[in-house]
């Protein structure tokens, strides 16, 4: 087959257009095809851009087969990392902070939550009277798991008012229908969860919110700066090693990211799983809006957000020294940055 010169002028102008090209626009080979997620709570919407990704097929696109797998809250989804049954968390962003503090380096590398997103509130039921949060001590607190974000929560709040962990009993109650039976009927006389369990919970008049970070102001006013919450993050040797494949999970987050800005509560209570809605899709329709402004629009952690995770932790962590933590290891937007000028707009 002969070539003419037009023939190799046009493939030299296609490879040189090429060579410009960002490469973020090149395909660039994927180190692991097949990657293991491990999250605290599926149905939550502090995790509903993990489940966006997955029904949109954005982790797909990327060339990825997702697993995913479910555990009661986000301290048994990072066990299941630590213990090598999964890659990658989605989980509370600062399980990193803590995991540094015990000589683990856990990177941060997409945002889901700008905010956390829990509600702790207290029972109608065995708590009618309670007037502050001296009333506490002594009782029964259901957070999803223990170690997790929902009982940080209420470390952080109980050692704001004088108390400590040790003036309450905490039970994991879980993040979906059990946790609000647990409440209901009297197993526990507080919780700290996400929505729809809280707005469910709220809207029901059997529980009153005591504090509430599903808005970037209250966050920012309990916190005193911004907190990252949900996010993908992972051991820094799974970054190292995966670049390539810890983009594309980026890529896909980013994408579910954006997609929620736009969507109303109707368009997401359709997309995802009925079993998410708890039977009141009203009430989860509801949970949508009161939750929404904590979602990331871009999967962009905040500048700041680490050291006021580090704060938060240095409040009520035991031996937790935060002079002997480094924020800036525990996240990157080296991947999200790139994401956005792939999707500008999802």
């Amino acid at each position: 087959m002969s070539i003419t010169r037009r023939d190799l002028l046009k493939l030299a102008g296609a490879a040189g257009a090429m060579s410009m090209a960002p490469a973020i626009v090149r395909a660039q080979k994927l180190e692991k095809t097949s990657v293991q997620i491990a999250v605290g709570g599926k149905p939550l919407i502090y995790y509903l851009p993990l489940s966006i990704a997955e029904i949109k097929g954005y982790f797909k696109d990327e060339g990825l087969d997702v697993k995913i797998a479910d555990f009661a809250g986000g301290s048994k989804a990072l066990q299941a990392v630590v213990g090598g049954s999964a890659d990658v968390v989605s989980g509370a962003f600062e399980h990193t902070l803590h995991m540094q503090s015990k000589g683990q380096f856990y990177r941060a590398f997409v945002l889901q939550g700008r905010a956390p997103m829990i509600g702790f509130g207290v029972s109608k039921k065995t708590l009618p009277n309670y007037k502050s949060p001296a009333d506490l001590k002594g009782k029964k607190i259901g957070v999803t798991a223990p170690g997790s974000s929902t009982n940080m929560v209420v470390s952080f709040f109980l050692a704001q008012h004088g108390l400590s962990d040790s003036d309450v009993s905490f039970i994991g109650v879980g993040a979906g229908a059990g946790a609000v039976t647990a409440l209901r009927s009297g197993q526990i006389d507080a919780m700290s969860n996400t929505d729809p369990v809280v707005s469910m919970l709220a809207m029901a008049g059997d529980m009153d919110i005591i504090v509430d970070t599903r808005t970037l102001k209250d966050t920012q006013a309990i916190f005193g700066g911004n907190m990252p919450a949900g996010s993908l993050y992972a051991p820094q040797a799974f970054l190292d090693a995966n670049p390539n494949t810890t983009q594309a999970l980026t890529n896909a987050i980013v994408r579910a990211d954006k997609w929620l800005q736009q969507a109303s509560a109707d368009e997401i209570a359709k997309t995802v799983p009925t079993q998410y809605l708890l039977g009141e899709p009203d009430v989860y329709k509801a949970a949508l809006e009161k939750s929404k402004e904590g979602f990331s629009p871009d999967g962009v952690i905040p500048e700041d957000g680490a050291a006021t995770a580090t704060k938060a932790l240095a409040a009520y962590v035991k031996g937790f020294d935060a002079a002997k933590i480094d924020p800036s290891k525990a996240w990157t937007n080296e991947f999200t940055q790139r994401a956005n000028q792939k999707y500008p707009n999802g």
